[in-house]
């Protein structure tokens, strides 16, 4: 379905079924809504949506730049408010809990709880000096395009971090991340300097500074510890939240929502279950 947000972006929201309380699924950065279908597979008693957000999968870019974050937020209440969704479980993967922790930041109540695969919120005295963002600069050198769907397949099958990927969610990544063109080749559709934008803007939102306004239950997901990037402030954000607990799932890294996307589902399951007991 479609839904019209602000800044005259219309959003594409794909409908993931499943039967119980509602939720909406968040992406992260330079993917799509359709990211989570290996695992929303293998969840239990929820009944799930998961939009593309501005600038990524279908959904449309804004005409002007920056991508502010308050604009992914605008997206998750957009859903919310477009599907008719009374206090749902919020489940988002890097820049998809932070727009979550910001939308329940705008809107307090509004979720019945939130699971957070390392969110992106950085607090000022960890962010990188300057306008250093080593993330900002390999997309803007990322590939966008190849001759086809199977080229673009068999590139990311063995090269990190997608060759540890299930091979669901790498299929799911290249056909619904890439629009194909008349000549048979294919275009990532979130374009590289979008996606360069999101990173750079990411560092300039304010979510960390308001985490105390957060009353709902919040389980923040980590991988294994010590590796460079949200991961590393997912302890801290767990523990700045009124109702945050942290748990770190130590053989995974950022991706682990599609390197083990059953382990995730249990995550989630067993977080869903706690809210209900």
């Amino acid at each position: 379905m479609h839904l019209p947000s602000t800044d005259g972006i219309e959003l594409t929201v794909h409908d993931l079924g499943g039967a119980g309380a509602p939720a909406l699924l968040c992406h992260a950065t330079g993917f799509h809504g359709r990211m989570w279908e290996p695992v929303a597979a293998h969840v239990h008693g929820l009944r799930m949506w998961a939009p593309d957000m501005r600038g990524h999968g279908t959904s449309a870019t804004p005409l002007s730049y920056p991508f502010v974050w308050a604009g992914f937020a605008d997206d998750v209440l957009t859903c919310l408010d477009g599907l008719g969704l009374d206090r749902p479980i919020g489940i988002g993967h890097s820049m998809g809990g932070g727009a979550l922790l910001l939308a329940e930041q705008r809107r307090p109540g509004t979720f019945a709880g939130l699971w957070a695969y390392e969110p992106v919120l950085f607090p000022p005295d960890l962010r990188p000096p300057g306008d250093q963002n080593p993330l900002a600069e390999g997309a803007r050198r990322r590939r966008s395009s190849f001759p086809s769907f199977e080229a673009a397949l068999e590139n990311f099958a063995t090269k990190p971090p997608m060759d540890a990927f299930v091979p669901a969610a790498r299929q799911a990544y290249v056909e619904h991340g890439f629009a194909p063109e008349a000549d048979g080749s294919v275009t990532l559709r979130c374009r590289a300097e979008d996606e360069a934008r999101v990173y750079e803007m990411a560092l300039r939102h304010e979510a960390f500074a308001h985490l105390g306004e957060v009353r709902c239950p919040v389980l923040v997901v980590q991988g294994r510890p010590g590796i460079p990037g949200p991961g590393t402030v997912a302890p801290l954000v767990a523990e700045t939240l009124p109702h945050g607990q942290l748990e770190t799932h130590h053989h995974l890294d950022h991706f682990g929502p599609m390197v083990a996307p059953a382990e995730v589902a249990a995550s989630i399951d067993r977080f869903v279950a706690g809210l209900h007991a």
